[in-house]
C-alpha cells in the first residue's frame, strides 16, 4: 500500500494477510487535499467512504493512492464604463491568495463593490487563504458637477440656481 505526497493510506507498506481473509484500508487526505486517484492491482477503483477493503484475498494485491489539491473559483464581473482585473472566473487553490484591481473609465467612479454580496469600499480586494468559492462585483457611475448659476441685479440667467451636469 502506497499514497502519494499530502496524505496517508493506513495501513501503508506491506501488510501480510491470511488466505480467504479480508484487509480494510484508510485513506486520508491532508486538509485542503482529496483523492486524485486510488489504484488497486493497477486498476482504477473507487473508496467507499474513506476506506477500501480488499475481500477473500487469495493472491498479491497492491493498493495506491494520489492526492491533488482542492481548487476553488472566484467570479469577477463589472458592469458597464469600468473593468476588473482579472474578470471572469479564476482558479484558486486551496489556501491561495488571489488580488482583483476595479478601474472605473475616464468620467466614471465606483459606485459598488461587492464581495460575497457584501460592499466593500476601495478600488482593489485580496481574498486570502482562500477556502470556498467566491464572487466580486463592481458597478460604475458616472461623475457628475454641479453649476451655480446666479445673476445681479437689473437681469436674469436661465437656468439659474445650482444645475447638475453629467461628464463630458
Amino acid at each position: 500500500a502506497t499514497a502519494g505526497a499530502n496524505g496517508t493510506i493506513t495501513p501503508s507498506g506491506t501488510t501480510t494477510v491470511n488466505y480467504g481473509a479480508s484487509q480494510t484500508y484508510t485513506v486520508t487526505p491532508a486538509t485542503g487535499y482529496h483523492v486524485a486517484s486510488l489504484l488497486v492491482d493497477g486498476t482504477t477503483a473507487t473508496l467507499t467512504g474513506s476506506t477500501y477493503t480488499f475481500s477473500n484475498v487469495t493472491a498479491n494485491r497492491t493498493i495506491a493512492v494520489t492526492f491533488a489539491i482542492d481548487t476553488f473559483t472566484i467570479t469577477a464581473t463589472a458592469g458597464s464604463n469600468g473593468s476588473i482585473t482579472p474578470s471572469g472566473t479564476t482558479t484558486v487553490n486551496y489556501g491561495g491568495s488571489q488580488t482583483y484591481t476595479v478601474t472605473p473609465a475616464t468620467g466614471y467612479h465606483v459606485d459598488s463593490l461587492l464581495v460575497d454580496g457584501s460592499p466593500i469600499s476601495g478600488t482593489s480586494f485580496t481574498f486570502s487563504n482562500v477556502t470556498a468559492n467566491h464572487t466580486i462585483a463592481v458597478t460604475f457611475a458616472i461623475d457628475t458637477f454641479t453649476i451655480t448659476a446666479s445673476a445681479g441685479a437689473n437681469g436674469t440667467i436661465s437656468p439659474s440656481g445650482t444645475t447638475t451636469v453629467n461628464y463630458g
